[in-house]
C-alpha cells in the first residue's frame, strides 16, 4: 500500500474517483481508455480492462511510457524523483546507469547535474536487490536493505568459505573500516582495501570486493559520490540521517507499488525476479496494491499496470538511445515484448557474459545496439541496428544522439 507521504489520503481518495468510477455514477465507470479497451472496476477495485489481450507490441509500448521513457508516462523534475519512480535501478556501470537517470530526465539535463545529485544524497549507491549494485532512493535504502539481502547473503555461504571469510573475518573488517570513516570520512575502492590490508585482513583475489560488498549488505557502508575517477566508500547511518522506518508488510508492499506503476505492464513473475523476493511475498506485495493496477492478460498471463499511462500514439514512433544495463530490459523476466527475436538476445548481451549493451529503441522494442567513443571535445555514438534503418528513424536516432552528447557536454556525431 502507499500510505506513507503527507497527502495521500486525498491521493488514494482521487485515484479510487478515477480508476473505479466511485462518486461519478456507472457512466464514470466506463469512460476510462487503455490501448486494449475500456477500464472497468471489478468488486475489489482491480480495474480490469474490457476488450482484447494485450498485444507484446502494446506492451512494449505502455512499459516505454511506465518508465519514463515515452511521451503518456511520468515527467521527473530531479534523478532523485526518477530513482523514487522506479523504486531502484541498475548501476553496477556507474557511466551508464548516469545515462539511465538523464535518459529519464528533460532535455537539458546534464551527467554532471546527476553526479551533482548523488552528492546532495538525493539517490544511493548500494546492493540491495540480487546482490547487484543499485541506485535507490536515499530515504529507503535501510528498510530496502533490510527486506531483501538476507536471503542474498545466506546464499553466499559456499563462496565464503572459498575466500576464507567468516564472521570473525566481518566482525574485524567492521571495526577497522567503522574507524577509519567514522566522523564524515570518504575512502576510495583501494584506499578501503589498503586499510584492511594495513590491519592483517587480506583483500587478495576477490576477498576485498566481498567484504565491503557483505558489510554494505548489512547496512554499515554504502557508496558514496565520485572523487575524480574513483568511487568513495561512507558510513550509510552519516550519509543517511532520516531513513524511512516500515514494517516488513508495508515494505513489500511499496516495493511492489513502485515496481508495477514504474515497470507495467509486468507479471508477479517479473516483479518476483526483479526484486528477489520469494514468490509468497512478491504476491502479498501485489494484492496489497492491486486496487491502485489496471489488470490485463500477455499471452495467456496476468499483467498489472499503471491505469494513468497513456501509451504513446503509434503513428508517431518513440526512439531512444537505453544505457546499458538499463531497467527497460532487466527490470522484467519476460523480456519477449521488448527483444522479439531470440537472436538478437545475443547481440544484446554477447556470450550470455551479463554484461548489457546499450541498446536502440523505437516504441519500446529493441531494434539495435550501440556504443560511444568519447574524443577530446565530442562523442561517437555508434549504431549497429539489426536491420537498415528507415530515413525518418536516422534522423530521429541523430537527433537523440544530439541529446546525449549534451547531456555528456560534447559534441556528437553518428556513425554506422
Amino acid at each position: 500500500m502507499k500510505g506513507f507521504h503527507a497527502g495521500d489520503e486525498r491521493e488514494l481518495a482521487d485515484h479510487e474517483r478515477v480508476t473505479t468510477g466511485r462518486g461519478m455514477g456507472d457512466a464514470g465507470r466506463k469512460c476510462r481508455k487503455s490501448s486494449t479497451g475500456t477500464l472497468l472496476a471489478d468488486s475489489s477495485g482491480v480495474v480490469q480492462v474490457s476488450g482484447h489481450a494485450m498485444t507484446p507490441a502494446e506492451a512494449a509500448r505502455i512499459r516505454s511510457g511506465s518508465q519514463g521513457l515515452a511521451p503518456g508516462g511520468p515527467t521527473f523534475p530531479s534523478a532523485g524523483a526518477v530513482v523514487e519512480h522506479l523504486g531502484g535501478m541498475q548501476a553496477q556501470d556507474f557511466l551508464q546507469a548516469l545515462w539511465a537517470l538523464g535518459s529519464r530526465l528533460p532535455e537539458g539535463a546534464t551527467e554532471t547535474q546527476v553526479e551533482e545529485a548523488i552528492a546532495r544524497r538525493e539517490l544511493v549507491r548500494t546492493w540491495p536487490m540480487r546482490g547487484t549494485l543499485h541506485f535507490v532512493p536515499t530515504a529507503d535504502v535501510h528498510w530496502m536493505l533490510e527486506l531483501l539481502t538476507p536471503r542474498v547473503i545466506a546464499g553466499t555461504g559456499t563462496r565464503q568459505k572459498q575466500l576464507e571469510l567468516d564472521a570473525s573475518v566481518f566482525a574485524k573488517a567492521e571495526k577497522v573500516l567503522l574507524k577509519a570513516l567514522r566522523g564524515g570520512g570518504m575512502l576510495s575502492r583501494e584506499d578501503m582495501q589498503a586499510t584492511l590490508d594495513k590491519a592483517g585482513i587480506s583483500t587478495a583475489g576477490q576477498r576485498g570486493y566481498h567484504i565491503l560488498w557483505r558489510l554494505s549488505s548489512e547496512r554499515l557502508l554504502c557508496v558514496g559520490p565520485r572523487t575524480g575517477k574513483s568511487q568513495t566508500f561512507v558510513l550509510l547511518d552519516e550519509w543517511v540521517t532520516a531513513p524511512r522506518k516500515l514494517d516488513r508488510a508495508a515494505s513489500i508492499a511499496l516495493l511492489a507499488e513502485r515496481y508495477f506503476l514504474s515497470r507495467g505492464p509486468a507479471s508477479l513473475a517479473d516483479f518476483a525476479a526483479w526484486s528477489g523476493l520469494t514468490m509468497p511475498d512478491a504476491r502479498a506485495g501485489l494484492e496489497a496494491v492491486k486496487p491502485k493496477l489496471a489488470k490485463d492478460t500477455l499471452e495467456g498471463t496476468e499483467i498489472w499496470y499503471s491505469p494513468d499511462v497513456a501509451p504513446p500514439a503509434a503513428k508517431k514512433p518513440q526512439v531512444r538511445l537505453v544505457a546499458g544495463f538499463d531497467e527497460m530490459i532487466l527490470g522484467y523476466k519476460d523480456r519477449s515484448p521488448s527483444i522479439t527475436d531470440p537472436a538478437h538476445a545475443a547481440k544484446i548481451v554477447p556470450g550470455g557474459n551479463g554484461i548489457f549493451n546499450p541498446v536502440m529503441l523505437v516504441d519500446g522494442r529493441v531494434i539495435g545496439i550501440w556504443k560511444r567513443t568519447i574524443k577530446k571535445k565530442s562523442v561517437e555514438v555508434q549504431l549497429q541496428p539489426f536491420s537498415p534503418l528507415s530515413q525518418t528513424q536516422r534522423k530521429a536516432f541523430a537527433k537523440e544522439a544530439d541529446r546525449y552528447g549534451a547531456f555528456l557536454g560534447l559534441a556528437a556525431s553518428i556513425a554506422e
